[in-house]
């Protein structure tokens, strides 16, 4: 096999949002990141197709939307093989030849996180791309997990809790800002591993003729972020780097979608692309351009929920299948690992919060939520009952019917009561185990909470 062919290297930074000093996020300092930026096209406007990981991933491997192969429940399907007329993006690959890897980064020693919503025995090849055979191209994975929760300090460069900026939907609190500060932090160690992967290319001789994907499976681990459909759950960075071949130094507004990456990436590379997959490809000489990309969240965990989006570059519909339920249900991961889910119940009762932020603690939600985001980028002012919107209201929905009814949905068909008995019970078991390693109770109150990690981040 000729080493003309290129090889390809998927970067995965973990619940991570365009917070990059080369996205104009200041107190963070990303200077590896920044360099691959600079040598190839920094994209702005990239959406995953789900804000939790396994249907993420399990669209990302797959190039088509998880609700149209039962993938859109976190982890529901993880015994159950992956339907007969699909395929992994790996399986492409290794059809035309590469050798196929995956970890976690840095020392390469063991596979890296997959956690799809499919079984599929030996989805890659190896751990690292040492293991291929002489002048074989590869196409690797590195999974790199610290930006996920728990966020790991950054001794080497500390960052002020007073130096961070908070988007306007969360209270200044000095809980909010800490936990703000160590998720930049544990960016920073990110950024180290990726120069540490940059450098391995450059000594190996493989930088130039290596297609490099910088991106994440879905946004930020923070409350109204991950698990929602609100631009911080979707909206991820994306740089790619093709030396020769993408022009360096470049930014690209255009929308992509997580669907997109794995035809793009078997278009580059020359390989064919499988006729089941739903994305388009946006970078070289087949790509072709999109109007809006779609996103979609079902049950996380325990906590069951269906929402829908569509996003345009101007506009934004959500559409709340569930408005009868609060936006913070209860769900052990985010009660256990957010400190702000419980410091905003008590803010609320206090009156300390203001509009944008009192928004999320309602006990309700609208059926359809639009947002101007020209206007209104942080998604707060919800104007689908506006009539000055109606007509950008209707046209939204029926894009989003649209998608809904062709790429085949199956978001309305219920699980069995089985499993979501199944992962009620494990949601409530792991949250009590978490919480008793803390020294805690399943039913410990906000308050007592709150002064738990007061003592554990602020002293």
């Amino acid at each position: 096999m000729s080493t003309e062919q290129p090889n390809v290297l998927w970067i995965y930074g973990e619940d991570l949002s365009p917070d990059l000093g080369c996205y104009g996020t200041p107190a963070v300092a990303t200077p590896n990141i920044d360099r691959l930026a600079s040598e190839g096209t920094r994209y702005t406007n990239t959406f995953v197709t789900c804000p939790v990981c396994s249907p993420s991933r399990s669209a990302l491997i797959t190039g088509t939307y998880q609700t149209h192969f039962d993938a859109h429940n976190h982890r529901s399907n993880r015994d159950k093989p992956l339907r007969a007329d699909m395929k992994l993006i790996t399986d492409c690959f290794r059809e035309a030849g590469y050798f196929t890897c995956n970890s976690p980064g840095p020392p390469y020693d063991r596979p890296g996180k997959t956690d799809f919503n499919f079984q599929r025995e030996q989805p890659f090849d190896g751990i690292d791309w040492s293991g291929r055979a002489k002048e074989q191209p590869f196409y690797a994975q590195i999974n790199i997990p610290d930006t996920h929760r728990v966020f790991k300090p950054d001794p080497e460069r500390p960052i002020s809790p007073e130096d961070v900026e908070l988007p306007p939907y969360y209270p200044d609190h000095p809980l909010v800002r800490k936990d703000w500060a160590l998720y930049l932090e544990s960016i920073q160690i990110l950024d180290r591993k990726v120069g540490q992967i940059l450098e391995r290319l450059d000594d190996e001789g493989l930088s130039d003729n290596t297609i490099i994907f910088f991106m994440s499976d879905h946004g930020r681990a923070h409350i109204r972020c991950k698990q929602f459909l609100y631009d911080g759950g979707i909206h991820i960075p994306l740089i790619v780097r093709w030396h020769g071949h993408v022009e360096p130094n470049t930014i690209d507004n255009k929308l992509i979608s997580g669907v997109d990456f794995a035809p793009t990436t078997l278009s580059l590379a020359g390989v064919d692309i499988p006729d089941f997959m739903q994305g388009q490809v946006f970078l070289g000489t087949d790509a072709t351009s999109r109007d809006a990309i779609f996103a979609a969240r079902d049950r996380c965990d325990g906590t069951d929920d269906r929402i829908r989006c569509i996003r345009t570059h101007h506009y934004k519909l959500i559409r709340n299948y569930h408005p009868e339920r609060p936006y913070m249900q209860f769900n052990g991961y985010k009660k256990q690992q957010y400190p702000l889910w419980s410091l905003m119940p008590l803010l609320s009762e206090s009156g300390e919060l203001s509009h944008a932020q009192q928004h999320f603690m309602k006990q309700t939600r609208p059926t359809e939520e639009l947002y101007n985001l020209e206007a209104d980028p942080y998604e707060i002012n919800n104007l689908a009952t506006d009539p000055d919107y109606d007509t950008v209201r209707s046209e939204l929905a029926a894009q989003l019917d649209t998608w809904i009814a062709e790429t085949g949905d199956m978001g309305d068909i219920p699980e069995s009561s089985e499993g979501t008995t199944y992962w009620d019970e494990n949601m409530a078991e792991r949250f009590k185990q978490d919480m008793e390693k803390r020294g805690l109770s399943h039913d410990t109150s906000d308050a007592d909470y709150v002064a738990w990690w007061e003592n554990h981040l602020l002293t």
